[in-house]
């Protein structure tokens, strides 16, 4: 394999969709370097583990002498992102906005090299753009197209209000790759709309058009939905190095190898190679442990990972939980099951009113971790510990039903 082919491979890896790949090889085979863009609004305060699956492939542009822009949409920020919503997203104020951007940039470089990273934001070509010129952007595209967006389009059909300036959105961050004149833009799946609106506004305004490159959506912790701190699934890349541990082995052993394809470093030969050890007979668990070290000993440190290892399992086998204590099989649906309901079946609560109570209480535990949220819904493909007050354990191991 060449190193341009070498290359090409290391890129594609883990993507989801490469919009043009054509076009792609004949930008690479100038040998000059990419200019790459990815977008983030600072809608929360906290980057977490699904932003990285974009970022991790910003880092390996940046590895093979790419020049990338990590874009903060502040601007964007203010319009909201319609994406995926069935109601209008409410805009946050600038101060929320400007409060949230500081955070990110702390934040990026644990991924990111901050010696080939520019970070930039949207707002220093809108803030100052007359009326005039966003109508000449609104001018490049059609209300029908808009209307094939799926969101949008299923919000018409049900008569759900569709605000004017959601329109802008895709349009606003479309000009963003005009004003950075992208080679490439990076986006989740979900993006893939927007991403497109940036091709046809280079055209339109001359340039040649960006390569659209999207990365699959992480599922959080529930492993359902995709990873969102409004949903309470997600592990941030700024949590202390036990809590991002526990959370890591609280992922089902199926969703791990999810995680091992977008999120880890290592070879894919290597994780195909604790498959196998996996299926030969190995415990799933000291996989899971390999990924939890490799990911936050990346966001903290060697030693830090270790301690927070060392932590869990004194957490979760020291701490009074029967070393005889044998596992339970308890058959589950895809969407998952209640945390309320596992503990009935248990038997460490009566009936669900009598375990949320107990959740509310502070007195439930999974894994060691204590949990407080009624709405947990765990899927199937893992073994959990749960432990009710100090002494009261069970283990119960989740099979998806036939």
């Amino acid at each position: 394999m060449t190193d341009f082919e070498a290359q090409l491979a290391e890129l594609q890896r883990g993507t989801q969709e490469v919009l043009v790949v054509d076009e792609l090889v004949r930008k690479l085979r100038r040998g000059k370097p990419l200019r790459i863009k990815a977008g983030f609004d600072p809608t929360a305060p906290d980057l977490h583990l699904g932003h990285t699956v974009l970022l991790n492939k910003m880092r390996q542009f940046q590895q093979f002498g790419h020049e990338v822009t990590f874009l903060i949409g502040d601007f964007t920020g203010m319009i909201g992102d319609p994406t995926g919503r069935n109601v209008t997203r409410p805009p946050l104020t600038p101060e929320a906005i400007q409060a949230n951007a500081r955070t990110y940039e702390a934040q990026v470089f644990k991924i990111l090299d901050a010696d080939q990273t520019r970070v930039d934001f949207n707002s220093r070509w809108f803030g100052q753009m007359p009326a005039s010129k966003l109508i000449e952007i609104a001018a490049r595209h059609t209300v029908a197209r808009m209307l094939e967006r799926d969101d949008f389009a299923r919000r018409y059909a049900e008569n759900r209000p569709i605000a004017i300036h959601e329109f802008l959105y895709p349009l606003v961050q479309g000009y963003d790759s005009v004003a950075l004149q992208a080679d490439v833009e990076l986006g989740g799946t979900d993006q893939k709309f927007n991403l497109l609106v940036g091709r046809h506004l280079q055209e339109a305004y001359g340039q040649e058009p960006q390569i659209v490159l999207t990365m699959p959506l992480l599922e959080g912790t529930d492993g359902v939905n995709k990873m969102s701190k409004s949903l309470g699934n997600y592990i941030g890349i700024a949590e202390d190095p036990g809590s991002m541990f526990g959370k890591i082995m609280s992922i089902s052993d199926e969703l791990m190898w999810r995680y091992f394809e977008l999120l880890s470093f290592r070879p894919l030969a290597d994780v195909a190679a604790l498959r196998r050890a996996t299926a030969e007979g190995r415990n799933p668990r000291d996989v899971k442990f390999e990924l939890a070290q490799e990911l936050v000993a990346r966001f903290h440190d060697t030693a830090a990972a270790q301690a927070a290892q060392r932590e869990f399992i004194a957490r979760v086998s020291e701490k009074g939980v029967p070393a005889d204590l044998q596992p339970k099989v308890v058959p589950v649906d895809s969407g998952g099951i209640r945390l309320a309901n596992l503990l009935k079946e248990a038997g460490l609560a009566a009936s669900t009113s009598e375990a949320n109570r107990k959740i509310d209480e502070g007195a439930v535990r999974i894994d060691g971790n204590r949990v407080t949220d009624r709405s947990v819904t765990l899927p199937p493909g893992a073994d959990h510990v749960f432990q009710l007050g100090s002494k009261r354990f069970a283990r119960l191991k989740l099979e998806l039903k036939s």
